[in-house]
């Protein structure tokens, strides 16, 4: 199920809901941006600048709708996606 407060869309797979990010402290929001940024094992792209130009580069693209916020309950862990990533999603349902 993919549930953005109060609209809902079952998956076949699992439960992820979409996180408006205005809707989290900013200290969450730029945790959560950095630990994307930094996360060990990914290659996300963002780390060509210093952490700051990326934080702010993120935070851009959220404002524009160009990435969201997900969270599983399943793994309890959120993750910071493309847009084009959710739209495949919301295909297969």
């Amino acid at each position: 199920m993919i549930s953005t407060f109060g609209l809902s869309t079952i998956t076949s797979w699992r439960c992820i809901i979409i996180v408006p990010y205005d809707q989290l402290s900013p200290e969450a929001l730029n945790g959560l941006i950095e630990e994307f940024i930094t996360r060990a094992g990914t290659d996300s792209g963002y780390i060509e600048g210093s952490l700051a130009q990326s934080v702010a580069m993120v935070q851009r693209q959220l404002k524009r709708g160009d990435v969201a916020i997900v969270f599983d309950p399943a793994t309890e862990s959120a993750n910071i996606v493309p847009k084009e990533h959710l739209e495949q999603i919301l295909k297969k349902t």
